[in-house]
């Protein structure tokens, strides 16, 4: 949630902040806001809206000039969206300002006790307490920023990164982080500030990323300076890494939304993510954050996944997937509530965290419960040196790229691909499956980016069925065995982006209640290819036929009986039903995608949704 940026160096600021923010307006857009010290004074304008709106109102307003600047595009947690609450935020007087990503929750409590010593508050926001507090502090106790910001986050309960400097001094900008990502690019005499690294990536590929717990003090001519935040100790060597990423990876490429052109990266993200791991021709498959530790795996008795939203998905399939190869129990857990009961860990379980961006609030909190509980811990996520990936025992990356649009598809089929190598890797460790069946696994996985390359060729089929059901008020989903997760996510992408009700449900479990909404204006999306549950699925097509229900259907190529029962069907290449989810997904990700448009919704930032959700 949120995203910050920061310049301080020889070039002008504002620009460098102005397109980070646009580069980072996934991460939230209820506002945005930007402060500019233009050698005197400093120059702040925020608004509600999009950063595109403060664009505007930036270039009437303020002086632009300057070589130090702060910027942040948010996604609205303590007072309503608008200009007020909109971050950068000053302290009382004026010589402070901060931007904020995450929540103070002990705000309250400070904000009490900071008006009874005489400060006063503009905005209902947690951010303005904060950096109240560093000031009180820094007058109060007489101490240097840096030392002040130590000392007022360690009065501070909650999560956050956060970038704050002091006109009075302003060859500096202090920032720190507890739960929410924060990357210092160096540059040759100039540091950019970021929630990742796509603002400054055409600057530099050299990258600090922040631990929790660690604050930085960034001057101009000096070498940053990494501290505890706990204790104020001295990190001696921070590891600075060079980035991989490209520019051709975070812009649009001709494409008319992100999540277009990331619903058609998949057949290259699923090759990148097979890439150096699995080799077909040797039959084997290298992962080292599972070579390493293959004992634990081997010897588990139970594996729990945790994860929220399309990785909660994603971790079903697995679950089917992971159960019929290994034959293990898998129990996939909702992280949000994970966390908040009193789950039963033993020292023999292996946990696997999934998350994108690697910065979940509540997948990450619930790995730590399972950490302490003595559970081993293998994290599944997208972005390299993102917090799940340093708190797990070990893990695996997804190679799927950057994913800018909100709603989720690549990281889903690449989460998928990664854990099928998984169970298929523990299975033939364990000896659960033989040699001829595991290199038939291999050999099958290893057509399916084609596979999917030819399901993208549903596009013009699925926007089709778009014209006629984009106005809808509910839709069904159903599927049964491998595919009961990917109705799921069927239905959560049409909600995310459409505002269209959905509902996903095992196709068997229609006739204990959700028959009772089908009628003739009700359109059923139904997953039924031809492995699998194939007649189950037939029969209760005809259940939804006879109820008068507007049948779409997702077929193996070549399918008859579908075909003469649903209203549409999409078609999709025929494979074993294992790996059928990774190209199922696919026309039910354009479906909804071509619906969202048709409907004029802002696909790429859909409305109280934000990338990467950093907060409970």
């Amino acid at each position: 949630m949120c995203g910050i940026v920061g310049y301080i160096g020889h070039r002008q600021a504002y620009p460098i902040v102005m397109k980070g923010l646009q580069r980072l307006e996934y991460r939230g857009y209820d506002s945005a806001g930007v402060a500019i010290y233009d050698g005197e004074s400093i120059q702040l304008c925020k608004t509600k809206g999009k950063v595109e709106d403060l664009k505007n109102k930036v270039e009437s307003s303020i002086n632009t000039a300057g070589n130090l600047g702060i910027g942040h595009t948010r996604w609205a947690t303590h007072g309503v969206p608008n200009d007020v609450n909109s971050h950068p935020h000053y302290s009382n007087s004026g010589d402070l300002v901060i931007i904020h990503n995450g929540i103070i929750e002990n705000y309250d409590a400070i904000k009490k006790e900071l008006t009874n010593r005489g400060f006063t508050f503009e905005s209902d926001t947690d951010t303005e307490v904060l950096v109240n507090l560093i000031e009180d502090v820094q007058i109060n106790q007489g101490l240097k920023l840096g030392k002040a910001v130590q000392v007022a986050l360690n009065q501070t309960v909650g999560a956050y990164a956060i970038a704050v400097f002091d006109k009075k001094k302003p060859n500096e900008i202090v920032v720190a982080r507890l739960g929410s990502p924060l990357a210092i690019g160096i540059g040759e005499g100039e540091f950019f500030i970021a929630s990742d690294a796509s603002p400054f990536i055409e600057y530099t590929t050299n990258a600090l990323y922040l631990e929790d717990g660690e604050m930085a003090i960034v001057r101009l001519d000096k070498k940053i300076k990494v501290f505890s935040i706990k204790d104020d100790a001295l990190i001696t060597a921070p590891y600075i890494q060079e980035l991989k990423l490209n520019l051709e990876q975070i812009e649009k490429g001709g494409y008319e939304h992100f999540m277009l052109k990331e619903i058609y990266e998949q057949p290259q993200a699923i090759r990148d993510t097979f890439r150096g791991r699995m080799r077909v021709k040797e039959g084997i498959i290298k992962m080292a954050g599972v070579d390493d530790h293959i004992d634990k795996f081997i010897n588990a008795k139970r594996l729990v996944i945790l994860a929220c939203g399309t990785s909660w998905h994603a971790g079903l399939v697995a679950e089917y997937i992971i159960e019929e190869l290994v034959r293990i129990p898998v129990e996939v857990e909702y992280a949000s509530e994970f966390r908040y009961r009193n789950p039963v860990i033993e020292k023999g379980d292996i946990v696997i965290a999934i998350s994108q961006s690697g910065e979940t609030a509540d997948t990450m909190a619930a790995m730590k419960l399972a950490k302490e509980q003595g559970a081993f811990v293998f994290g599944v996520c997208n972005v390299v040196g993102s917090s799940i990936s340093r708190e797990a025992h070990a893990g695996a990356y997804t190679h799927a790229g950057p994913e800018i649009g909100v709603a989720s598809t690549k990281a889903f089929t690449t989460q998928i691909t990664v854990l099928t190598l998984l169970g298929l890797k523990i299975a033939k460790a364990k000896g659960k499956i033989s040699t001829s069946d595991f290199h038939m696994h291999l050999e099958e996985l290893n057509l399916v980016p084609q596979k999917v390359e030819e399901a993208l060729q549903s596009n013009e089929q699925a926007k089709k069925i778009a014209e006629v059901y984009k106005d809808a008020a509910n839709f069904l989903y159903l599927g049964r065995g491998f595919n009961f997760p990917v109705a799921l996510e069927g239905a959560l992408k049409l909600k995310e982006i459409s505002y269209i009700h959905a509902e996903g449900y095992p196709a068997a479990e229609m006739k204990h209640g959700p028959i009772a909404l089908i009628d003739e204006q009700m359109p059923v999306v139904v997953i039924a290819t031809r492995r699998g549950h194939y007649d189950k699925i037939v029969s209760n097509i005809q259940e939804i036929k006879s109820r008068k229900g507007k049948i779409i259907g997702i077929v193996t190529k070549g399918d008859v009986t579908v075909r003469n029962l649903a209203d549409y069907v999409i078609e999709v290449p025929e494979i074993m039903d294992s790996m059928s989810p990774l190209l199922t997904t696919i026309p039910l990700q354009l479906l909804s995608y071509h619906i969202a448009v048709m409907l004029n919704k802002n696909v790429d930032q859909p409305r109280n949704l934000a990338k990467s959700v950093t907060v409970e």
